[in-house]
């Protein structure tokens, strides 16, 4: 039992053998008419998951008739297919009930089945969802905060709110890689990167990263990777947030790194810097400073320079609209957090990093990048640039961990942005100065001290004849205040945009016992010595939508030309595109969970806590392990994560060094290589047969031939080729037979819960990607979550954190992973809502129906594609007589007769549906994934389109001109209807062929704005910030 469930009053028990819920919640489900849940003894509950069809039925019309009971239950709501879907599909592949179909579909010994405890077992309706995660917020508490840290009060402006983080267009849409059905959150993030660019000064930024811990550990990594590995110590200054340094020696660890600190803003600092100049690869300085300090920095940048190294200041976006730019400092990297752009606290995340450098390191940068290129009419177009730098492609030579970003977050960034325009932000930017320079000369009046030299928002105050918590404590009980205890007599305050007049008259009563003082009539301005000179925002994007009713129409126009979930299926292997409930996603605005500090006392977020320690616990049960830790707040880092605590547990038996190699399957997921290198292992592949399963005999082979070095084996299951390996229990066991330790990759939960998991099949760690298996919402590109639930013996290392006590912390844990102690954890309440909704019983049906729903396509397209790796003649113990929950079609035979399978996915644009995810993890492939939540008639709709587009490669391959409608896809509304009639004569095809290739497009079809993209043009021509009107009439 995790320490922090040890410290919570109890509304659910931790123990598995009993089910209880507190007498709050009891009181909450009777007055919604709910039936309060049973002490059910353990005797009692099934040991067995029922997976019966008849238990289908009664799961899925469980308020068929008026009862006492509530009527809106979830799993109706949720699982596309009906009781009749499920009887018609299974009849089609030949089966009589679901039960029979599961058991033939996975092998024996990995079908498990073990009875899920999560409870209430019968799940929440959605009514009473609601009212239990208000209950929870409300036992959080609200405080002003002044705390700091890196993260800031702000004002989420209500167009954006509702028209951007609630909007389901903008939220349940996926990563941009198909660009032309993604334009309008391109184009927002495109107007990201350009902000971010503007205010630090820097030629290049990328699209987001995790969190400001994260991107200064990538910083440190680049500067690593510059001097080619040969420079291991990277200098930071002392004055940077306390989390990130953690983090940094987090990261550094695993690739042999050292980070030394120093006071960089003393002389003696600079002249410690100069002793080891020659071995540093790169120095990382806070501008303001964490304790609020402004210091010049040039001197470090020169000094930095001096021996070829890199230059990265940690900065703040509000304080850069007024405050020299780190370029100016010679900086060549700028990071930090872009939350206090109108993105709330969240209990720290999710929120978007921004990282950006010079021009010269353009092809270095981690992270996804937005380049401009242009369609195949000649038309401007926007992109994902420079992909081959992503994990997925580079495998182990990846050197950042580029698959994830932030991007609703770093939207709603960009959107704050454009709404407030230049004079907006500096006018917020000089009033947060004025508020902390009345303070600070209030507090000259006072027994105490402002000890930073310079400020912006932030004041680091050593107190006279008081202690700090005294301080703190009538902060709180007078004026409902949060500062942040620096030591036993010091503390720091940050003021923000929500500061108010009365908040200022309020503190400076706190520090000057003067509750009378009279404040300015005016507000101090900024030194000139630090005012920038330079204009910033300029392009036209930044100075027109100010007006609520521009916002409004620019905001929509943008969702108007992506697909989302909310237009069709996206059937992308690998990525779970499942149903973001409304319910779920309502839970990001209410404030008990939005409003709280990451770093705010423990007991004024109670809620959390509560929230926390349930949430592991049901992830503890689904996956059959011990513990869990909520920290990672990307898939990618939760695998780094687990591979970390895999090499802490050899640290601790005295064999880190010696344990160094980790076994990979080419079938593993694509990030596996690129975090098992960052972990600073050396990568061991391991082949695949010709069927798709990993070759057994080879892995024994090379795990006895490591045996003395095996650190660890990485498995995806199923794997990504789609297949439930049935010799996985036996991998599992040589690697254990040989020293080593198992991960297991949850990219592919999705068809384990409830049916098996990577506990009851003998493995030691997995990460789970919440914003697949657990409904949390892609976000255009993030935010994610990635959990790591671990067996019993890597307990003990879970991570740690500065400023917050984790659960499972001891001496041995590792250092922080990133910058907040529980991730994104303002997206929890989405996931936990997933599980409490569905409940014990219909959770099994959810990866149920996912392999029902793919077996179904894959038998309908069977015959007109080649399906790889399936063998509908093999025995249920092969494990590839059917595919688990994803399968791949195999185009590669087209290529004879000059069809792609870049081909086939953007004609199937024109058909209204986002490609499977191409070419991954077999070159000339689509992988196909479709989810519990879509409908028979949603998955009839694709194979219909496959089946027709299947007919436009016949018509290809015999010469026909209606062929040519491939190679000219997809057909953006422009071309459609300007297409002169002369040139789209020579087409051979009409333009009804072209948009209306199946009839009911004719009243449903969501438009690409843009025709085929010219990827090569956008990368050998980058632009990566917004154009002007004579930049692109130059490129174009």
């Amino acid at each position: 039992m995790s320490r922090l469930a040890c410290h919570f009053s109890t509304r659910l028990a931790r123990a598995h053998a009993l089910t209880r819920i507190s007498s709050g919640a009891i009181q909450l489900l009777k007055s919604t008419q709910q039936p309060a849940f049973a002490r059910t003894s353990l005797r009692f509950l099934a040991t067995k998951a029922n997976t019966l069809s008849a238990q289908y039925e009664k799961v899925y019309k469980s308020a068929e008739k008026a009862t006492y009971a509530e009527l809106d239950t979830f799993a109706r709501r949720h699982f596309g297919p009906t009781p009749e879907n499920v009887q018609h599909m299974l009849t089609t592949l030949g089966y009589k009930d679901m039960d029979d179909f599961l058991t033939a579909a996975i092998p024996p010994h990995v079908l498990v089945k073990r009875a899920l405890k999560v409870q209430p077992q019968e799940g929440f309706t959605e009514l009473s969802m609601l009212a239990h995660l208000h209950e929870l917020a409300g036992k959080n508490k609200i405080v002003k905060s002044f705390i700091g840290k890196g993260y800031a009060g702000t004002h989420v402006p209500p167009v954006i709110q509702r028209n951007l983080l609630e909007s389901p267009e903008w939220y349940t849409s996926y990563t941009p890689y198909q660009p032309e059905i993604s334009q309008g959150r391109l184009e927002s993030l495109l107007n990201y990167q350009t902000m971010v660019c503007s205010l630090t000064g820097l030629a290049m930024a990328n699209a987001s990263l995790l969190d400001e811990g994260t991107a200064a550990a990538e910083a440190m990594a680049m500067s690593f990777h510059h001097s080619r590995g040969k420079k291991r110590v990277y200098a930071v200054d002392e004055k940077v947030h306390p989390q990130t340094i953690d983090v940094l020696r987090s990261r550094a660890a695993n690739i042999s790194v050292d980070i030394v600190t120093l006071p960089l803003s003393t002389s003696k600092g600079v002249a410690q810097l100069k002793q080891i100049q020659k071995d540093i690869c790169g120095v990382l300085v806070q501008y303001p400073a964490t304790d609020g300090s402004l210091h010049n920095f040039s001197e470090i940048g020169e000094i930095v320079h001096a021996e070829k190294g890199l230059f990265a200041v940690a900065t703040d976006l509000l304080a850069l609209t007024l405050l020299r730019a780190p370029a100016e400092f010679g900086a060549d990297i700028a990071l930090g957090n872009s939350q206090r752009f109108g993105v709330p606290f969240g209990y720290g995340g999710p929120h978007a990093a921004f990282f950006a450098t010079t021009e010269k390191f353009s092809r270095k940068m981690p992270g996804r990048i937005v380049g401009v290129s242009k369609d195949r009419l000649g038309k401007p177009a926007l992109r994902l640039a420079l992909q081959t730098r992503e994990q997925h492609i580079k495998r182990e030579k990846a050197t950042s961990n580029i698959c994830t970003a932030q991007a609703l977050l770093a939207n709603m960034a960009a959107m704050y942005a454009v709404y407030h325009g230049p004079q907006g932000l500096q006018k917020i930017a000089a009033r947060v100065y004025g508020f902390t320079a009345v303070l600070a000369a209030a507090i000259t009046q006072s027994p105490h001290t402002v000890t930073n030299d310079g400020f912006f928002d932030t004041l680091t105050v050593k107190l006279s004849g008081v202690s700090a918590d005294s301080v703190l404590q009538q902060a709180l009980e007078q004026y409902n205040i949060n500062l942040f205890k620096v030591d036993e007599s010091t503390v720091s305050l940050t003021f923000d945009e929500t500061a108010t007049k009365q908040d200022l008259q309020n503190l400076v009563t706190l520090f000057t016992g003067n509750s009378g003082a009279e404040l300015p009539a005016e507000l101090p301005q900024i030194p000139q010595e630090w005012l920038r000179t330079d204009e910033i925002l300029s392009h036209e994007v930044f100075n027109t939508h100010h007006l609520e009713t521009s916002m409004l129409r620019y905001l929509h126009l943008l969702q108007s030309k992506d697909l989302s979930l909310a237009n069709s299926m996206i059937p992308l292997g690998s990525c779970t595109m499942k149903l973001n409930a409304t319910v779920e996603m309502q839970s990001l605005s209410i404030p008990g969970f939005s409003q709280i500090h990451p770093f705010a006392p423990a007991n004024q977020a109670l809620g959390y806590k509560e929230l926390i320690a349930e949430f592991e616990k049901d992830l503890n049960d689904i996956t059959g392990f011990a513990a869990t830790t909520l920290m990672p707040n990307s898939g990618a880092q939760g695998e780094y994560t687990g591979l970390s605590l895999i090499r802490e547990y050899f640290r601790s038996r005295g064999e880190y060094e010696k344990r160094n190699v980790c076994l990979i399957p080419v079938s593993a997921h694509g990030t596996n290589p690129a975090l098992a290198a960052m972990c600073g292992l050396k990568v061991v592949p391991v082949k695949c047969l010709a069927n798709g399963l990993i070759d057994v005999a080879e892995l024994k082979l090379k795990a006895e031939k490591h045996k003395d070095n095996l650190c660890a084996i990485m498995l995806t299951y199923p794997s990504t080729y789609g297949l439930f390996e049935p010799g996985v229990r036996e991998l599992i066991d040589t690697v254990h037979a040989n020293g080593g330790l198992v991960y297991l990759d949850g990219a592919n939960m999705n068809a384990q819960v409830g049916l098996t998991s990577p506990g009851d099949l003998g493995a030691d760690v997995c990460h789970l990607n919440i914003h697949k298996t657990f409904a949390l919402s892609h976000g255009g590109g993030g935010p994610g979550q990635g959990p790591v639930c671990v067996a019993e013996k890597l307990v003990p290392f879970l991570p740690r954190h500065a400023f917050v006590d984790t659960p499972h912390a001891t001496a041995e844990s590792i250092q922080a992973v990133n910058s907040a102690p529980f991730g994104s954890a303002a997206v929890i309440p989405v996931s936990y809502s997933y599980i409490k909704m569905l409940g014990a019983h219909a959770l099994p049906y959810a990866s149920g129906l996912a392999i029902l729903n793919a077996n179904y396509m894959l038998n309908r397209l069977q015959n007109a594609f080649s399906v790889m790796f399936v063998d509908h003649s093999a025995l249920k113990e092969a494990g590839v007589k059917h595919c688990a929950h994803e399968f791949i079609i195999d185009l590669r035979e087209f290529k004879a007769v000059g069809i792609e399978a870049i081909d086939v996915a953007k004609r199937l644009q024109d058909y209204g549906f986002h490609a499977p995810t191409m070419s991954f993890p077999v070159a000339g492939t689509l992988m196909i994934e479709p989810t519990e939540s879509e409908n028979l008639e949603e998955l009839d709709r694709f194979v219909e389109s496959m089946l027709a587009i299947r007919k436009e490669i016949d018509a290809y391959a015999r010469g026909e001109a209606l062929g040519k409608v491939l190679k000219n896809a997809p057909h953006s509304l422009e071309d459609v209807v300007l297409t002169l009639q002369e040139e789209w004569a020579s087409r051979g095809y009409t333009r009804e062929q072209a948009a209306y290739p199946l009839s009911h497009l004719k009243s449903s079809k969501c438009w690409p704005s843009v025709a085929r993209l010219d990827d090569t043009y956008g990368d050998m021509n980058l632009i990566c910030t917004c154009p002007s009107v004579e930049d692109l009439a130059e490129e174009l």
